[in-house]
C-alpha cells in the first residue's frame, strides 16, 4: 500500500500543473456556509435511498438509482472576483455523499458547462482553489467538478481501506458513470446554465469514466481526455499503478469478465458525433503501451489523438491555454460568442 501511495503523490504533482499553468491565484475568500435544498422539493433530500445499484450497465435509466432524486444541499457559496463558487452535496446512495462544485463566471449569462473529473487520487479540494475563477472568467463556461467513486475523498467507513478504485473496478466505473448523468440531471433543473452545450474533461481513471458517461449520455458533446485508462486486459496485466501482490486477483477470468462490458475501448468508436481530444504521454507508466495503442486506435478519428514523449512536451504542446482553451472553443464559449439560441456551435 505504501508504494502505491508514493506513486500517487508523484502522479498528482505531474498531473495538475498543465491545467493550472495559465491561471494566477487570487486571494482566498471564505465561503458563506448555508444549508439549503437545491433542485428539489421543499422537503430537501429523500431519506428513502434504495440499494442494489446495477454495475453492469452505464445507462442511468437501467441502474436502479432514483432518477427523480436529483436535489442536493447547498453547503456553501463564495462570491469571488469574476465568479461564484457553490459547494453542493448529493445523497443518492447509502453512505456515499457526493460533493459537487459549481463555479460560474459572473460576466456570462447561462454559460455552457464543462464537467471535470480527475484521476481518483486527486483530492476534490482542488476545486476550492480560487484560480478556477480565472479559468471560467477567461473561457466563458461554468466548471463543475466532483470526484469519482472509490476516490480518496469518497472512501468512508465501513468500507475497508484495502478497497480502492482498481480493486472495485466494476463498481467504480459504473457508479461514476451514473454519477455524471445524475449531476447533469441536476444541472438541467437550475435554469442558469446552458446544458445544451456540455463538455467533459477526464484524466486517468476520470478519462475512462468520461468515455463511458458520454457513451451513455448524448448531452456530453465534447470530450477532452488526458491519459485515459482503458483496454482492461492489457491495462490490468501491465499497469504500474497496480501493486504486484494484488495483480493476480485482477487477472482472474471472473474479474476480467466483470469489467468487460465497461471498457472505454469498446465505447470510443461509438462517439463519432462528438468532438474528442485525447492526449497521451508515452512515458506515463500507469497505462501500458499496448493499452495506449488500443485506446488511440479506437478513437473515432485519427486526428483526435495527440501523443507526447513526456509530460514536459505535453505541457509545451498544450500551450498557454492549457487543456481549457480547446474545450471553450468547441463549446463556443469564448467572449463574443452567444449560446442563447441553444444551437450547437463548433461541436
Amino acid at each position: 500500500m505504501s508504494i502505491r501511495l508514493v506513486k500517487m503523490f508523484v502522479a498528482i504533482a505531474l498531473i495538475v500543473p498543465p491545467l493550472c499553468a495559465q491561471t494566477v491565484p487570487v486571494t482566498q475568500i471564505p465561503e458563506t456556509p448555508t444549508v439549503k435544498a437545491q433542485g428539489s422539493s421543499s422537503s430537501g433530500i429523500s431519506l428513502q435511498i434504495p440499494t442494489g445499484e446495477i454495475w453492469t450497465t452505464i445507462d442511468l435509466a437501467k441502474s436502479g438509482l432514483p432518477l427523480n432524486q436529483i436535489g442536493g444541499v447547498l453547503l456553501s457559496k463564495a462570491e469571488l472576483p469574476g465568479c461564484t463558487r457553490e459547494l453542493l452535496q448529493f445523497h443518492w446512495r447509502t453512505n456515499d455523499p457526493i460533493d459537487v462544485y459549481v463555479i460560474k463566471p459572473r460576466a456570462t449569462k447561462n454559460p455552457p458547462v464543462v464537467l471535470f473529473m480527475y484521476n481518483y487520487i486527486v483530492d476534490e479540494a482542488i476545486f476550492r482553489e480560487n484560480r478556477w475563477c480565472n479559468l471560467v472568467e477567461k473561457n466563458g463556461y461554468a466548471a463543475v467538478g466532483f470526484a469519482s467513486a472509490l476516490s480518496w475523498s469518497r472512501l468512508r467507513s465501513p468500507r475497508p481501506l484495502k478497497e480502492w478504485f482498481v480493486s472495485q473496478l466494476q463498481e467504480a466505473l459504473a457508479t461514476s458513470a451514473h454519477d455524471v448523468q445524475m449531476v447533469l440531471n441536476y444541472l438541467e433543473t437550475r435554469g442558469d446554465l446552458d446544458t445544451h452545450h456540455v463538455g467533459m474533461f477526464g484524466q486517468g481513471s476520470g478519462g475512462a469514466v468520461a468515455i463511458l458517461a458520454a457513451a451513455a449520455d448524448s448531452r456530453i458533446r465534447v470530450l477532452d481526455l488526458m491519459d485515459p485508462w482503458g483496454d482492461w486486459p492489457d491495462w490490468l496485466k501491465s499497469s504500474k499503478q497496480i501493486p504486484e501482490e494484488e495483480r493476480p486477483a485482477y487477472l482472474k477470468p471472473e474479474f476480467l469478465q466483470s469489467v468487460a462490458g465497461l471498457d472505454p475501448v469498446t465505447y470510443l468508436p461509438q462517439l463519432k458525433d462528438r468532438a474528442i481530444h485525447i492526449q497521451q504521454v508515452l512515458s506515463d507508466p500507469v497505462t501500458p503501451p499496448a493499452a495506449k495503442d488500443k485506446i488511440a486506435a479506437a478513437a473515432p478519428s485519427f486526428g483526435a489523438v495527440m501523443r507526447y514523449p513526456d509530460w514536459n512536451e505535453e505541457a509545451k504542446g498544450l500551450g498557454k491555454d492549457g487543456i481549457t482553451g480547446w474545450l471553450a472553443d468547441q463549446l463556443g464559449a469564448r467572449k463574443g460568442t452567444s449560446n442563447d439560441s441553444g444551437t450547437q456551435q463548433n461541436l
